[in-house]
């Protein structure tokens, strides 16, 4: 094991809050050292257009902004390496982190590793991710006016989706497995009087159809109960089965929530240890906004430094 010197702030994760958090931490004169992850740039970066960002008022892709992000960072002396945290030790003072069999110290911990949505699994959502396949109505609903779109789901999430959907989209298809929703009862009220929604009842995709130069056209469902397939055309799909925070480094070491989120202080970043703090879709399973998860990699920076200071 080699081990490196000690730093006063360590950042794990670089989306929106990580970078962020570098950001005030490297102006801070802090001398942040941001590990970017297996995703460097986040969620962000599988984004095609990201129009709903202050500052860009005629949009930027993803992969553009993460940039811009990183750039800034940089230009204040933050120092942003592409490798992943594979183990952390918060028991003692200084924290250390590992990447491998090298181990990095530090007087203070910010957690930005985000969170991952759910995904089907399948070779054709992959490759139409971001050509008609989303994860995220918020971010991508603007696109589909007056067009046909599907969500896959049927739990809170998908309904909340599908709601959403509507105030843009011609006509709104849930796809759901089974033959009732699980979401809460006002909102399967809400969905099911939509004169926007239709359902899908026990119905899977098993295929989606298009190339990336047409974006999606279509899919194919299977009846879940007869195993029959049929073919659907739309102009989006929504994948909403919910997200998983990435957190599994940190179980059994920090306080997470029945859900795997890490739970921070009410009105603040700091997680159960002191000197460790959480920001972005981490910590965040309302909101999961770039401009949210920014917001919050600022605040974990600020308290951060007040805790240096303490110390």
């Amino acid at each position: 094991m080699t081990e490196t010197k000690k730093r006063n702030v360590i950042i794990i994760g670089s989306g929106p809050a990580g970078l962020t958090a570098a950001i005030y931490a490297a102006r801070a004169n802090m001398k942040p050292l941001v590990f970017e992850g297996n995703q460097p740039g986040g969620q962000l970066t599988i984004t095609t257009e990201v129009e709903n960002y202050p500052g860009f008022p005629k949009g930027i892709t993803g992969p553009e902004l993460m940039d811009l992000f990183r750039e800034q960072a940089q230009r204040f002396g933050a120092e942003t390496v592409f490798k992943n945290v594979t183990k952390v030790d918060f028991s003692n003072k200084p924290f250390k982190v590992w990447i491998g069999d090298d181990a990095y110290s530090s007087d203070s911990i910010i957690i930005a590793t985000g969170a991952s949505a759910r995904m089907l699994g399948m070779e054709s959502e992959k490759k139409l991710f971001g050509y008609g396949v989303s994860a995220c109505a918020t971010c991508d609903g603007f696109f589909y006016k007056e067009k046909k779109v599907l969500v896959i789901g049927g739990g809170d999430s998908a309904l909340e989706e599908a709601i959403f959907l509507t105030k843009f989209a011609s006509e709104v298809w849930l796809v759901h497995r089974r033959d009732e929703f699980r979401g809460s009862k006002i909102m399967r009220e809400r969905v099911l009087s939509h004169p926007k929604i239709h359902v899908h009842w026990n119905s899977v995709v098993d295929e989606f159809l298009g190339t990336t130069e047409s974006g999606l056209t279509g899919v194919i469902l299977k009846d879940t109960k007869t195993g029959e397939t049929r073919k659907d055309s739309c102009d989006g799909a929504f994948i909403a089965i919910g997200h998983r925070p990435n957190t599994s480094i940190f179980e059994g070491i920090i306080d997470l929530d029945d859900k795997k989120y890490i739970i921070t202080k009410p009105d603040s970043t700091a997680t159960n240890i002191p000197g460790v703090f959480a920001c972005g879709d981490v910590q965040d399973h309302k909101y999961r906004q770039a401009v949210t998860a920014a917001g919050s990699g600022c605040a974990a920076t600020i308290d951060a430094e007040h805790y240096l200071e303490e110390i």
